[in-house]
């Protein structure tokens, strides 16, 4: 999809060049977040408007207590009204005090930073959540996904997206497994949207696979899905793009404009920064998995950006003694266990029923292999479990289990075939 493809909707900027500040290496000051966030805000006309604000959830590295009382001030005092709506996806809500600390920060409440402000969980689970917005078409989505899938994709949203006047994005842009490159547009989809978005969007990026897609500049077939959705959008769509410092809230870049535009420069930025290269693969990796993964299904992150260095026959241990559950709110994923992606792709009238999205994320975690009836299932490395998960629900979900109890770091330290992954989850590591 070439840049003239692109939804009108998505493209653009009222900063026109001066859209983004900073680059991989800055360290943008306090002085210089704000300057550039009011000198966005500055452009828009807020009066007596629903205003919505798209933010993303705990497991994204964040400083959403520096960027939203500048909005909150500049937006609050004019408009109808604000909200802040939190792209779920499908992950578990977020409770009060976690919103308290993730939005307003240690020792504060969102009651005492934002009065005025209403938050809400992206409720996935409940049908009136949604607006219906149409449909991608099966002629569309035949051509976008190279013939893979052919059955039309309902698009619905939020209906809070829907029902406001102006919806601006903030987040984060890291490599990602499904689309390349997450932030922009996939904060309404998958982030706020309905189900089959979901599954359909998650399962074309199965079929191409995790390895190959991660990391990849650029329009996606994915990213095309989402645009296409996205430009059923009526509602004008802004976003402010950060480049952030894994696991800190030190921004290294801010872009705002249309979702699309703002997203790009980040997304480039984010390759540079985000990025690891090693000039050979390594026969294991000890993933350390910090606490804003509370489940395997967001924890799995420590296994996609690190796959595509393990040498075949390799290992990755995903090491969380905090994570007691596969998925908070997909427990059918107990159902089908962890699977490469021709497990299922070969016996498809076997998982007729089974959510797109459960078998995506099974393939994204267990890697590439291959199934056959005859030789039945090969997969390419070896995923282990250190976590609270017991020994016989790790080992009934087709993953090797090490008892976190017995776990040593100082045992594959000094080891030369092993990266030791800290903070894992947000870098990629590629080979030269």
């Amino acid at each position: 999809m070439s840049q003239r493809q692109v939804p009108i909707n998505l493209l653009g900027s009222p900063l026109g060049k001066d859209a983004f500040i900073g680059n991989f290496d800055s360290e943008l000051s306090s002085n210089e977040i704000t300057e550039f966030i009011i000198r966005a805000l500055k452009s828009i006309d807020f009066t007596d408007k629903k205003v919505t604000l798209v933010v993303p959830d705990a497991t994204r590295s964040c400083p959403l207590p520096t960027i939203l009382p500048i909005f909150y001030e500049a937006i609050s005092p004019v408009a109808n009204s604000l909200s802040a709506l939190i792209a779920l996806g499908t992950h578990a809500p977020m409770t009060p005090e976690a919103i308290d600390k993730f939005l307003a920060g240690e020792n504060q409440t969102t009651n005492q930073k934002y009065p005025s402000m209403k938050i809400y969980n992206h409720e996935w689970w409940e049908p009136s959540t949604f607006a219906h917005l149409g449909s991608i078409t099966e002629e569309e989505i035949t051509k976008i996904s190279m013939g893979q899938i052919t059955s039309e994709v309902p698009v619905s949203i939020n209906r809070l997206v829907t029902e406001s006047d102006l919806v601006i994005i903030i987040g984060p842009v890291f490599p990602h497994e499904v689309v390349g490159f997450s932030g922009g547009a996939k904060y309404l989809f998958p982030g706020v949207s309905g189900q089959d978005m979901i599954d359909y969007s998650h399962w074309l990026g199965a079929i191409i696979s995790s390895a190959e897609i991660i990391g990849t500049l650029g329009i996606t077939p994915v990213r095309e899905m989402i645009n296409l959705a996205a430009s059923k959008i009526e509602v004008p769509l802004l976003a402010l793009c950060l480049v952030v410092e894994t696991g800190s809230s030190t921004i290294s870049t801010l872009s705002f404009g249309a979702p699309h535009t703002a997203w790009e420069y980040a997304s480039a930025v984010s390759s540079k920064k985000h990025i690891k290269f090693l000039s050979k693969p390594v026969k294991r990796v000890v993933s350390i998995m910090p606490a804003r993964y509370q489940d395997i299904w967001t924890a799995a992150k420590g296994m996609y950006k690190v796959e595509p260095i393990i040498e075949d026959g390799g290992e990755v241990i995903l090491f969380a003694p905090h994570i007691t559950e596969f998925s908070i709110t997909h427990k059918e994923l107990e159902d089908i266990g962890y699977h490469c992606r021709e497990y299922f792709s070969s016996q498809m009238e076997k998982f007729e029923g089974v959510s797109k999205t459960l078998m995506a994320h099974s393939s994204h975690l267990r890697g590439a292999g291959s199934f056959s009836t005859s030789e039945g299932e090969q997969c390419r490395i070896t995923v282990t479990l250190s976590t609270g998960i017991s020994k016989a629900r790790t080992e009934a979900m087709n993953l090797k289990y090490l008892d976190p109890s017995s776990f040593n770091l100082s045992d594959y330290e000094n080891d030369p075939g092993v990266l030791i992954n800290h903070n894992a989850g947000e870098i990629l590591y590629r080979l030269k």
